[in-house]
């Protein structure tokens, strides 16, 4: 499994619409559990439906909502399932969050949730974390963001 983070350059903030573009659309295979958000974004039916505990949500839906508004994710966790995993399997296990979460930071980065394939994290407002169990779609990530990072090799040297 791999992961990077983006802490400069082109994405000061998560703006999903480019991870999005730069995992080819692969968002839409998923279905999506958002947890531990906090955005702000001019519509305010927006900043109350992602300021709830969890959102449950098909790739198409947030995919609609991320092209529709501009949103400023500062905090968030975006956890991608396939399709055939239903809400109450996902919420038999405890809900992931980013705020104080210290798993990020060390040699053994995973996704939280044990049925996610996906997780993409909004981290403070400064920087985005992107894991997935597909190489594929990190990669593509990195290629899309030049100044992102192998997480692990980050923390390796972080942790030295």
């Amino acid at each position: 499994m791999k992961s990077a983070i983006l802490q400069k350059g082109e994405n000061y903030y998560t703006q999903m619409s480019k991870i999005f573009n730069a995992i080819g659309n692969e968002q839409l295979k998923y279905n999506w559990l958002i947890t531990d958000c906090e955005c702000y974004c001019e519509n305010e039916s927006v900043n109350k439906l992602l300021s709830n505990e969890y959102i449950w949500i098909s790739g198409k839906q947030l995919t609609d909502l991320v092209y529709s508004e501009e949103i400023q994710f500062i905090w968030g966790v975006f956890s991608g399932f396939c399709s055939e995993i239903t809400m109450e399997e996902v919420l038999k296990s405890e809900l992931p969050f980013a705020n104080g979460y210290t798993n990020y930071w060390t040699k053994d980065v995973d996704i939280q949730h044990p049925l996610a394939d996906i997780e993409i994290v909004a981290w403070d407002g400064s920087l985005t974390l992107f894991i997935s169990k597909n190489d594929n779609l990190v990669e593509k990530f990195m290629y899309s963001f030049p100044l992102s990072e192998n997480l692990l090799e980050l923390n390796k040297r972080n942790n030295n």
